[in-house]
């Protein structure tokens, strides 16, 4: 199964750039470069959404 999740990545004021993912709350990443951003963002949705899985009742 694959899913699409929206990413919302701008740059920060700081330097780098910053992302967040609408559809997973709490999700975000951040990064040097645009794609080190999206990077860190799959890392990000990619544990939230395990943690919640293993939350649910078996």
């Amino acid at each position: 199964m694959k899913a699409e999740f929206t990413a919302i990545i701008e740059p920060a004021p700081e330097g780098g750039f910053w992302a967040v993912c609408t559809e997973v709350p709490g999700a975000n990443g951040q990064g040097e470069t645009v794609e080190e951003a999206k990077v860190d963002l799959i890392a990000a949705v990619k544990l939230l959404l395990e943690d919640r899985l293993s939350a649910l009742p078996k």
